[in-house]
């Protein structure tokens, strides 16, 4: 497919822009720790919510997902109003307190604190692993797989491309450059998204086409369904969903930046509105492309073979820049979060515990360079699992990971008799118990399975936890949770009244979620 000059000036411009803001960002400060990984801690609710889910929504859900919807229908919806009803809240009314309260640089020194090392050191190399082998290189794949498929752009030569422009600007410009590169890049997307998901409507007959689709509206599928039984709220979501959004550095990040707990949690809020949206602009396009294009080679190609039937010159230009925004953003995160664990829970306590501030950034930026490398270097095997939709198969691998770690994060905040060993032992069995049963239930459902491990590793900390010694009531002070942490701090009250109140928009957002669970159960 040939650009036309409108499209080539469109891509121009956001280059030209981006560059701009990662300057601009950049001369803001990265000369401490703080000010590198954390922005130094000036981020407004908009900004924090703004950039939660442009991190979160990449080439995996503009692609992956309406691949997945293509294939499987509305029922795609629910990985993010999952994530609204279970992490979100998770990490709204659970964790949030005690991250912000205690002030955290990374997941790992909030283990810590909690357990002590050796669930740090588990997790810090769980969610390395993680990033670089799920995040992003499955991020970098699917982009290359676009630009492939509308350009005829080489897949190896796209990851390369895509890898090295967002390595360079988040090693340079730490969070505070991610920050703002994502919030231009959340507006790109969106109007991306939007573009495309009216000319998929028009295009397939409008409302009549589009409500003929929603007969097959079901957001509760039979347990034996092979990728989204009703059983998985039991297990697999409650334990992958928590561990995304509550327990995951590249998302909680974020939040540790805040100005202030009030602007933390309405950011999240924000957030919620903001997954509620998306997911409408990426799904119905995918359920109507059953009608335009019923044969697809595979279904991963939905997204690219939309762009380059239905879309003008210069629309073109304007939905593949928001491609690359999604991509660049999810990447800069995911490469911002592994330095950010690199540096502060390996490099710090192990290698260099004297380190100056200026040696800590330079160690993130090398860590930073390292991650990406890798990352495209794995993006080039995953060609191998093309035959199902590529975001089916991320979500299978986060099964290996989330059941050990969401473990230690829900029983280490619930249940103070939680204790370092049964943490440890939930962490490390995770990927082994996953990979025994599949080995020995094949034909499980990987949401069945991560359920199953999920419950299993509960099970083994507890066992564990009972037989050894727990940490006194004073080593656990501002670590357990408790009903009063779901107030925010005194001096923070007032600003909360009102139209200002997140528990006013929180409770808007998740009725219409609940609402829709209703009409379509």
């Amino acid at each position: 497919m040939e650009l036309t000059g409108i499209d080539i000036s469109v891509f121009v411009l956001y280059v030209v822009v981006m560059i701009g803001i990662v300057v601009y960002a950049s001369r803001r400060g990265t000369a401490t720790k703080r000010d590198y990984f954390l922005a130094g801690d000036k981020l407004p609710w908009w900004m924090i919510g703004g950039s939660i889910v442009a991190s979160n929504i990449s080439s995996h859900q503009l692609i992956g997902m309406m691949g997945a919807s293509y294939d499987r229908g509305f029922v795609n919806v629910i990985n993010d109003w999952g994530a609204i009803l279970i992490g979100i809240n998770a990490l709204l009314w659970i964790f949030l307190p005690f991250y912000l309260r205690n002030g955290f640089y990374t997941m790992p020194e909030y283990l810590q604190r909690r357990f002590g090392t050796g669930p740090r050191l588990v997790y810090s190399l769980l969610i390395l692993l993680a990033y670089v082998f799920v995040e992003i290189s499955g991020v970098l794949y699917l982009g290359g797989l676009a630009l492939c498929s509308i350009f005829g752009i080489p897949i190896l030569a796209s990851v390369i491309i895509l890898g090295i422009l967002t390595g360079i600007y988040t090693v340079l410009g730490g969070l505070r450059a991610v920050i703002w590169t994502e919030m231009m890049q959340l507006v790109v997307l969106l109007g991306g998204a939007v573009v495309l998901a009216l000319a998929t409507y028009w295009a397939a007959g409008g409302w009549p086409a589009l409500a003929e689709t929603s007969k097959d509206w079901h957001l509760i599928l039979p347990a034996s369904d092979r990728d989204y039984p009703w059983t998985a709220y039991l297990g697999s979501f409650l334990c992958i969903s928590t561990f995304y959004w509550a327990g995951n550095q590249f998302i909680v990040q974020r939040v540790l930046a805040a100005r202030s707990e009030w602007d933390a949690r309405m950011g999240i809020v924000f957030a919620d509105y903001l997954k509620f949206l998306m997911p409408l602009l990426i799904v119905v396009p995918g359920i109507l492309a059953v009608k335009l294009y019923p044969n697809l080679e595979k279904v991963d190609l939905v997204f690219p073979t939309l762009v380059k039937n239905l879309l003008p010159g210069g629309l073109v230009g304007l939905v593949m820049a928001g491609l690359i925004a999604a991509i660049m953003s999810h990447v800069s995160g995911a490469i911002n979060s592994c330095a950010t664990i690199v540096t502060v829970d390996l490099y710090l306590p192990y290698i260099r515990p004297q380190a100056t501030e200026r040696e800590s950034v330079r160690c993130g930026r090398f860590a930073g360079a390292v991650v990406v490398l890798l990352g495209m270097a794995w993006a080039n095997l995953m060609i191998a699992h093309s035959d199902r939709p590529v975001f089916i198969f991320l979500m299978a691998a986060y099964g290996y990971f989330a059941p050990g770690i969401a473990t230690m994060f829900l029983l280490g905040i619930f249940w103070r008799r939680t204790t370092s060993v049964g943490a440890v032992t939930a962490g490390v069995l995770s990927i082994p118990l996953s990979e025994a049963l599949r080995l020995g239930c094949p034909k499980m459902e990987f949401a069945n399975r991560t359920g199953i491990v999920f419950w299993v590793c509960l099970g083994l900390c507890v066992a564990v936890s009972l037989l050894t010694k727990p940490k006194s009531d004073a080593e656990l002070a501002g670590l357990i949770w408790n009903k009063e942490s779901l107030q925010l701090p005194m001096d923070q009250r007032m600003q909360a009244r009102g139209l200002r109140s997140p528990f006013l928009w929180w409770t808007i957002v998740m009725a219409a979620v609940l609402l829709f669970h209703v009409w379509f159960p």
